[in-house]
Parts: structure tokens; sequence; C-alpha cells
């Protein structure tokens, strides 16, 4: 299951990982917000122990989806050793998603 990210718990889980971490910005009443959700799903058990999975509630955690300029949801923010790597905005596939973070696992 995604690693749920929060304003309070962000600093530690992404910013301090030195691996990938992959946060999927969302919120309960975004309809493609909820197609790409079970892609996540299946993305976390994918990578587990490889990268953190995780989803961002954009309606609770306001001051990262302000930090990083989250403006349209969802919104796939993919970080590496701390810093933002690349960044997706709107629906895809799982294997887009896939194809990025395996360039980031072998670089």
């Amino acid at each position: 299951m995604a690693f749920e990210i929060t304003d309070s718990n962000f600093k530690q889980e992404v910013l301090d990982n030195e691996g990938v971490a992959v946060l999927d910005f969302w919120a309960e009443w975004c309809g493609p917000c909820r197609m790409i959700g079970p892609i996540i799903e299946k993305l976390s058990t994918e990578y587990d122990g490889k990268a953190l999975i995780g989803k961002v509630n954009v309606d609770e955690n306001a001051e990262i989806s302000v930090e990083f300029g989250v403006r349209s949801i969802p919104t796939i923010l993919i970080f590496k050793g701390g810093k933002l790597v690349d960044r997706h905005v709107g629906l895809t596939t799982q294997a887009v998603l896939a194809q990025k973070i395996e360039a980031q696992l072998a670089a």
C-alpha cells in the first residue's frame, strides 16, 4: 500500500531519503486521481524495498503542494536523494511511471 505523506512527515520521508521517492498528489473529489490510484498501489507493491511510493492528499497537505507548485492533480513528483528530479502532470499509465522510476533507480 502506498505510504501516506503529510506536511509533518515530508522532510523525514522524502527530503532526507537518499533513495527514490515517488509522490502522487491527489484529492478525494478528483476523478483522474481515482483512476491513477490503483496504478500507484501496484507500483508501491512492485517497488517495495526499492523506492518509496507515497500519496499526498492536497486538501489535507497544502504546504507541500504550494512548495512544489502543484496546481493540477494528479501530479506525480519523483525525488532522488531528496531532490526533485521529475514531474508528470495528469493521468498516465503504469508503464510510463515504471519507466521513470527505473531510470532514477539506474542513475
